[in-house]
């Protein structure tokens, strides 16, 4: 797969059938993610590949009760900001809910959940190129996924159920959740055009040339 389709057409996919990715497409993805740049070629990442349906399961009731600790936050206005126009911003968020309904209702059937865990990992600076080498990596594979920090509201419960050493210092950066997916692959039509959220030089100077529209997925890519 050509780099700039993988870069372009890799997005967040909730929606995943229950078929299971067998051990050597799951071992190229964790292959290609250690492969990722990092400070002082430290490694200091661990990945937790969680297939059991049993934990699973316990692992969606630990989701469901984060994820409405999390919306209960933002209804409150406590959490996230924007600034996309409320009205058409609420309708992009209506969309994530729909789809994020459904990713928590069939959690169970997610094929693959992989955590990802880091130690003193200032900010996510040398654990988040892993994190998109997988996603990219698992593109290539034709396997979705997404990304989701939601079980952050109980990881104290995540990480004794997940028997990690956090005396060691490990603490949890996000969950992958991995699957062929449902919906079909392409270019993320809803972004704002690169000159209007970059500037050249100074912040109060404009980006020039001007970007209006995908510079990959047009006729003749």
């Amino acid at each position: 797969m050509d780099v700039r389709e993988a870069l372009y057409t890799t997005r967040m996919m909730r929606r995943m059938r229950p078929d299971p990715i067998p051990v050597d497409v799951q071992g190229r993805i964790l292959d290609a993610a250690i492969r990722a740049p990092n400070g002082g070629n430290a490694q200091r990442w661990h990945f937790l590949a969680v297939d059991d349906p049993a934990l699973k399961a316990e692992l969606a009731t630990l989701y469901r009760t984060a994820r409405e600790r999390e919306y209960a936050e933002i209804d409150a206005g406590t959490l996230g900001r924007t600034r996309h126009d409320p009205v058409a911003h609420a309708e992009t968020l209506g969309r994530i809910k729909k789809s994020g309904d459904y990713f928590t209702e069939h959690f169970e059937e997610i094929p693959l959940l992989l955590f990802v865990f880091a130690i003193d990992d200032h900010g996510g600076a040398n654990i988040y190129p892993a994190i998109w080498s997988a996603l990219l990596a698992a593109r290539a594979e034709g396997v979705g996924g997404t990304i989701t920090t939601v079980l952050r509201y109980q990881a104290d419960e995540v990480v004794k159920l997940l028997g990690v050493p956090t005396d060691e210092g490990w603490q949890m950066t996000a969950m992958l959740a991995l699957g062929y997916p449902l919906g079909r692959w392409g270019v993320a039509a809803n972004r704002r055009p690169v000159h209007e959220v970059s500037s050249r030089n100074r912040w109060d100077r404009p980006y020039t040339p001007e970007i209006p529209s995908p510079l990959w997925g047009t006729s003749g890519d």
